[in-house]
């Protein structure tokens, strides 16, 4: 996840994104009746939500003190069974959070809901306390949860306050709409148009397998190539958006046994997808460029001049892979990232400051 950690982690008592203790659970299997909970089967002691999955909602607050525990429900239960949550996804959500301040009052917490920025989160479910993660698995995408966890106890309070961090009155609410998933091993769907080939490195992926890159022993081209094997049918990745792709690479030179094994690779990775912002220097140039007006759900062939990648030299580099580098990406998802913060107003009536106050007062101290 890539903000809002710690309001998917709140209160202290669940500050700590500790990777999920559920097993791993079968595609084939469908979710247990235990878990899917439709309206009536809601603790009623759980805030009322409203409003449609992907709108910001509307919270009701019971006339009661919060509770003293932790509840969680599914409020609005996704269609399908076909995207189901699993305990090792990278879901796109939206989360907005509130305090439950007293009996049938409450108020969003500033900053900290996805409708507020215009931009979801990121929400890789390994990193997630088991509490999120055990409301979640098993639903489908479209599905709004509900969370509840119970207001600081004295302790914690004064843990908070001595670790400078604020200890906000009441219980919080956190609302999280599953918008979308990538499960690890997840590819582009439809058929490679272009293997590449000829001058450029030659590409075969069978399924979800690692793609294989055959290399020929041409001199690499001295410009970027972008070279699409799938166009998708999505959106235009634009500049400053987080995308969630899958890739490999491999250097352009062979090594000492004459291969190009992977340097980097999702695969190595247990195939995880990957997620960053594009177009704003997070990533090499070569991506940076390459990426940005593709569309989603393309497989792309990169060729990576060093200048544009990691250096021509070993120096250069600093441990880096040295010279051409070629990619084979997947442009699984592409969504916004929220605006950056606004830099506080200046004062138009305070009075230019020339330092010669601070000059005066550096005097006054050494005559002392």
């Amino acid at each position: 996840m890539h903000r809002r950690a710690a309001a998917l982690a709140v209160p202290l008592t669940a500050i700590a994104l500790a990777v999920s203790s559920c097993g791993s659970i079968p595609d084939e299997w469908r979710t247990p009746a235990f878990l899917r909970m439709g309206e009536d089967e809601l603790d009623p002691r759980l805030p009322e939500v409203a409003g449609e999955v992907g709108e910001e909602p509307e919270v009701i607050f019971p006339d009661n003190e919060p509770p003293d525990e932790e509840l969680s429900g599914i409020v609005s239960e996704g269609s399908g069974e076909d995207e189901l949550v699993r305990n090792d996804d990278l879901l796109v959500a939206n989360v907005a959070q509130y305090q439950w301040t007293a009996p049938g009052e409450g108020e969003p917490v500033e900053g900290q809901s996805s409708y507020e920025t215009g931009a979801p989160d990121l929400v890789r479910m390994e990193q997630m306390p088991e509490y999120i993660t055990e409301g979640l698995v098993n639903q489908p995408v479209g599905s709004r949860a509900v969370f509840v966890f119970p207001p600081l106890t004295e302790e914690e309070r004064t843990q908070a306050e001595a670790a400078g961090q604020p200890a906000p009155e009441g219980a919080s609410v956190l609302v999280l709409d599953v918008m979308d998933r990538y499960n690890k091993g997840a590819v582009v769907p439809g058929e490679q148009s272009s293997n590449g080939g000829g001058d450029l490195p030659e590409v075969v992926q069978e399924g979800h397998s690692e793609p294989e890159i055959t290399i020929s022993d041409n001199d690499p081209p001295e410009d970027l190539v972008v070279e699409p094997l799938i166009e998708g049918g999505g959106a235009e990745v634009e500049e400053g958006q987080q995308v969630i792709v899958q890739y490999t690479g491999v250097r352009w030179e062979a090594d000492e046994n004459g291969g190009h094994e992977p340097f980097d690779s999702t695969w190595s990775r247990a195939g995880d997808p990957f997620d960053t912002t594009i177009g704003a220097g997070a990533v090499i140039e070569g991506w940076d460029e390459g990426m940005v007006g593709q569309t989603v759900g393309s497989r792309l062939l990169l060729v990576v001049p060093g200048d544009m990648a990691y250096g021509e030299t070993e120096e250069e580099a600093m441990g880096g892979p040295v010279g051409t580098l070629v990619f084979v990406i997947d442009i699984l998802g592409a969504v916004d990232n929220p605006p950056p913060a606004e830099e506080p107003e200046a004062d138009p009536s305070a009075e230019p400051s020339d330092g010669a106050d601070e000059e005066e007062a550096a005097e006054e101290g050494s005559e002392e």
